[in-house]
């Protein structure tokens, strides 16, 4: 350069040292990235790969159901009942210090060809254990339930994430046109922590939502009818065709926005479902070998004030026959939630107080309920392609609390897999002898390994579905997650 030549600025001098033939790389290198992260993206409405499941049930435990109260044997903890628990290490527990080793209240037995060691309490399930796979050594980020069941439910502890059963209607689309293809049936009592956030479609299109259903509520699916009695059958349909072209008339005056089609696609379902829904609802033509291998026999309009067995058995129990029935329909993701958000006296899983108290109607509860839906998809030939998935936010510790009940314990916990691809009679990743921790506290589970392994029996490779959010490509593992191999058949 000249000494007469004016002075060259930082912006004409990078692109002079990088327009060039280093520019050029750089963009050929962009473009293909670009490209490669185009072809390996997932075609949606569609598997990438044959799928060994089409379906999935999702059982959230809300409030932190024990592990070692149902699952998980340890002797150590029968053994040494009663004893000053020392873990060795610093323990900084939610809401109280480590107290005596405790035991599970009821005893254990082993089922099945594989000999797993089930507690009584979760009976039921015996004899189903040679189609399910038990993960052990799951680990959680914090003993927060809201932040915790959040994790477990979208990936991420933050709200403003989808669900799993959001991605999975993004991903694989719908089966039936006249149902959602994701549908949530919460606790009887209420919505678990963080109430709707769990099922949301957050920054997916509006359709993939969880769709509530309230099973033998006066109105199941709120808002699905008009109330009002002089809105007659004629006038409400008039009314939605209207609706129609209004939406498609403002729609094209703003084309590329996404949200306009879901809604107006999320008003057409709610029509189409006032035909279809009410019939998959209808529990009177079941055989009443049916009714009552799901517990619906214990119907009662004057069930106990505090938590007992019959009210839990037939209420989780008839959520388990609503989704038989909407799976067979086609639904592709059901969420069966028990317990709801806490208060007292306590109605979820979350026993500071008293393990035997809570833990046993709820534990048999839902273990009538699942038992019943293993078999009825079993014997109709669905279990082969239907997933379920049994889950919580995070377990319990193996020392007391007070007396009787167990604090907060993210440091391990189980799930448990059976149906579509899944290895039966299958203990994987095994805890301490006590039940606090993984075996090998290198290699633990996570939740993002969870979701991995269900995506790729849906035949769809978790790091492929993804969403440019906010300048990210987002998933639902976010950048986690390794199929569990060991649990697949």
């Amino acid at each position: 350069m000249s000494i007469l030549e004016p002075p060259i600025n930082r912006r004409d001098f990078l692109w002079q040292s990088g327009g060039g033939l280093g520019g050029i790389a750089l963009a050929s290198l962009f473009s293909s990235e670009n490209l490669n992260a185009a072809q390996k993206k997932h075609k949606l409405g569609s598997p990438q790969y044959a799928p060994k499941a089409k379906r999935v049930v999702q059982m959230f435990m809300s409030g932190a159901a024990s592990h070692v109260d149902m699952f998980d044997y340890k002797p150590r903890l029968i053994k040494d009942h009663g004893k000053k628990w020392d873990a060795g290490e610093k323990i900084e527990l939610f809401q109280s210090s480590p107290g005596k080793t405790m035991a599970a209240p009821w005893d254990w037995t082993q089922y099945g060809k594989s000999g797993k060691h089930l507690n009584d309490v979760v009976s039921p399930l015996g004899s189903h254990v040679d189609d399910m796979a038990f993960i052990h050594n799951l680990v959680g980020k914090a003993g927060v339930h809201s932040t915790s069941t959040l994790l477990q439910a979208t990936g991420f502890q933050l709200p403003g994430y989808p669900a799993m059963g959001s991605w999975v209607s993004y991903g694989l689309g719908s089966m039936n046109e006249n149902l959602p293809a994701f549908v949530v049936l919460p606790d009887h009592r209420g919505f678990a922590s963080n109430g709707t956030k769990n099922w949301s479609s957050a920054f997916l299109p509006a359709q993939h939502q969880g769709v509530i259903i309230q099973p033998g509520a006066e109105n199941p699916i709120a808002d699905l009818f008009p109330k009002a009695k002089y809105i007659t059958k004629k006038g409400d349909a008039d009314l939605q065709s209207v609706m129609r072209k209004l939406n498609r008339m403002h729609e094209q005056k703003r084309p590329g926005d996404s949200r306009l089609n879901a809604r107006i696609r999320s008003y057409e379902l709610a029509a189409r479902m006032q035909l279809s829904a009410p019939e998959a609802l209808d529990v009177s033509k079941e055989p009443q070998h049916i009714k009552e291998m799901y517990g619906l026999n214990l119907a009662s309009k004057n069930f106990p004030k505090n938590i007992n067995t019959p009210e839990e058995t037939f209420f989780f129990g008839q959520k388990c026959l609503i989704a038989r029935r909407l799976l067979e329909r086609g639904v592709r993701f059901v969420q069966i939630w028990s317990g709801n958000d806490n208060r007292h006296p306590r109605r979820n899983w979350d026993s500071h107080e008293d393990i035997n108290r809570d833990h046993g109607p709820l534990a048999r509860g839902f273990a009538h309920g699942a038992a019943a839906l293993i078999g009825d998809l079993k014997q109709r030939g669905m279990l082969e392609d239907t997933l379920i998935l049994w889950t919580t936010e995070f377990g319990r510790m193996p020392c007391s609390q007070g007396s009787k009940g167990r604090d907060h314990n993210p440091f391990c916990f189980t799930n448990w897999l059976a149906g579509g691809g899944i290895k039966g009679g299958v203990s994987y990743g095994p805890s301490d002898e006590w039940g606090f921790k993984p075996a090998d506290r290198d290699k633990p589970t996570y939740v993002y390994d969870i979701h991995a392994t269900i995506l790729h029996l849906l035949g769809i490779d978790h790091e492929t579905l993804t969403v440019r959010n906010n300048g990210i490509d987002r998933r639902l593992t976010d950048v986690h997650g390794h199929v569990i191999q060991d649990i697949l058949s």
